[in-house]
C-alpha cells in the first residue's frame, strides 16, 4: 500500500482530493500544520486515527514524518447518498477487520448484483492494496461506502425505503425462507463476533444458515457468498441460456 509521510504531502494529497484510506497522527504532536490536516480529514470524510510515534517510524520506514503519516486508498470511496437512489440489494459489513474476506464479499457481491457495499470508518478493513487484489477486479466495478456509524446508515436506509435483514446465528428463521423486499440490504457481522447488539435491533429481520455438527458459523466471506446467491436466485430473472452454435 503506497504510504504519504510528512506535513507537505499528506496536505497536498488531502487538498487534491486524492483518496486516502486514512490518516495517522502521532499522539501528543500539536501544531497548526497539523490542525489543518485533521479539519481537511474531517471535511474529506477520511478517517483520522492517535498512535504512538513508534508506529508511524514503522509505517513511513524511518522516512522523516513529521507526526503524519497517510495511507492511500485502493480506490475511492462512493457516499451512502450516491447509493441509496439504486435500490436493489446493498451489503453492509458490521466490523469485517480482515481485508481478504473484505476483498472476497466486494467481488461476491459485484457477481450477485449488488448495488452497493457498506462498511464503517473504524475497526473495519479499508481499500487496501490486500483488498484489491482479493477482489480480482471488482474493487473499481462496485460502490463503496465507508460511514462513521453503521446504525444511523442503517435508519437512513430505512427511511429510503430498505427492510433491513441481519445474518445472525441467533436468526429465527433460515435464510432461505426469507421473503426479500426490494430495496434491501444485508448485513454480516465481523469475524468471530457477529453482528454487534445495536446492529442486531436495526434490523427488520434476522435470518440463519442452518448449520450440522459443533460449527456455529461460517466464515464471512462464506456466508456472504450463500446468501447473496440465495438472494440474486430468488429476486434476478434467470439468465437467458447461450445460443446454439450455429444460431
Amino acid at each position: 500500500m503506497a504510504v504519504l509521510a510528512g506535513i507537505h504531502p499528506v496536505r497536498e494529497a488531502l487538498r487534491a482530493g486524492r483518496p486516502l484510506e486514512r490518516v495517522t497522527i502521532a499522539r501528543g504532536a500539536a501544531g497548526a500544520r497539523l490542525q489543518e490536516i485533521i479539519e481537511l480529514c474531517r471535511q474529506a470524510g477520511v478517517p483520522v486515527r492517535f498512535e504512538p510515534r513508534e508506529a508511524l517510524d514503522r509505517m513511513a520506514r524511518n522516512v522523516p514524518h513529521q507526526g503524519v503519516v497517510a495511507v492511500a486508498a485502493a480506490a475511492p470511496a462512493a457516499s451512502l447518498e450516491d447509493v441509496l437512489p439504486l435500490a436493489g440489494l446493498i451489503v453492509v459489513l458490521d466490523g469485517v477487520e480482515d481485508p481478504h474476506n473484505l476483498g472476497a464479499i466486494l467481488r461476491t457481491a459485484y457477481a450477485a448484483g449488488a448495488t452497493a457495499v457498506v462498511a464503517p470508518e473504524r475497526r473495519a478493513a479499508g481499500l487496501t492494496e490486500a483488498v484489491a487484489k482479493a477482489a480480482a477486479g471488482a474493487l473499481g466495478l462496485i460502490p463503496f461506502v465507508r460511514v462513521s456509524n453503521i446504525n444511523r446508515a442503517l435508519e437512513r436506509m430505512k427511511q429510503a425505503g430498505f427492510w433491513i435483514y441481519g445474518v445472525d446465528e441467533r436468526g429465527r428463521q433460515p435464510y432461505y425462507e426469507a421473503d426479500y423486499t426490494d430495496p434491501a440490504a444485508l448485513v454480516f457481522g465481523g469475524e468471530g463476533k457477529g453482528l454487534h447488539e445495536l446492529t442486531r435491533k436495526r434490523c427488520d429481520f434476522l435470518v440463519r444458515i442452518p448449520m450440522t455438527g459443533q460449527i456455529a458459523s461460517l466464515n464471512v466471506s462464506v456466508a456472504a457468498g450463500i446468501v447473496l446467491f440465495d438472494w440474486r436466485r430468488r429476486m434476478k430473472p434467470p439468465e437467458p441460456p447461450p445460443a446454439p452454435a450455429g444460431a
